[in-house]
């Protein structure tokens, strides 16, 4: 995994981003973004409040908060198809669903084992230890 990996580790806090980076955060379907990384992407990075998925400003929402992983999934699939179709852009994913919504790495990180082949997707080095 550490070939793989080759650096692609996002930062424990960013901010600021580089002018090809995108801020990846875990959103409610409502588009709240009132705490957590939803907060900081919206105060910096352009999250819009009332929309929860997809990409916007320098920020990419993915819905964490309702349900289980299984209503996760779709929208990380949604997000990795993106961030193919836009290998000009790095995407620094944070620990989407392990803060407000409750889950833990476990949980979350085999939804982006698809993502560790995906060399502009950067990963939480928490991510990183359960894909590994």
């Amino acid at each position: 995994m550490e070939d793989i990996k080759k650096g692609r580790v996002t930062p424990n806090w960013i901010d600021d981003l580089q002018e090809n980076e995108v801020f990846v955060f875990g959103s409610n379907l409502a588009g709240m973004h009132g705490g957590g990384a939803a907060r900081v992407a919206h105060r910096r990075f352009g999250a819009i409040m009332g929309k929860g998925v997809g990409m916007q400003g320098r920020s990419y929402a993915i819905p964490t908060m309702q349900g289980g992983t299984e209503t996760i999934r779709p929208y990380v699939d949604d997000f990795i198809a993106y961030a193919k179709e836009h290998p000009e852009l790095t995407f620094l994913v944070t620990p989407i669903g392990c803060g407000i919504a409750g889950f833990e790495p476990e949980d979350i990180a085999p939804l982006f084992k698809e993502a560790c082949n995906i060399s502009n997707i950067w990963l939480p080095e928490s991510f990183w230890k359960e894909l590994d």
